[in-house]
């Protein structure tokens, strides 16, 4: 596996995690979006895995979704 992929993988892992912990909250992206003071097509992209975020970002998120960050990023080495 190229360097490429690992990311692309990394990224969609963490796309799926947020995803999972949104709907588990009965979020809509755009609820989810506004609580992380990110817009909502951002939003889409990280669901999505093609966005690389910062850590700003995924500390909004995680926020957002009532976890820490550590359980954001463990749920991502789960997936």
């Amino acid at each position: 596996m190229g360097k490429k992929k690992g990311r692309a993988d990394v990224r969609e892992r963490f796309g799926l995690a947020v995803k999972v912990r949104r709907e588990a909250l009965g979020l809509t992206q755009e609820d989810l979006a506004a609580a992380a003071g990110i817009h909502r097509t951002y939003l889409s992209d990280v669901e999505r895995g093609t966005r690389n975020l910062s850590l700003i970002n995924v500390e909004r998120l995680a926020a957002a979704l009532q976890v820490t960050m550590a359980e954001l990023f463990a749920a991502v080495d789960a997936g």
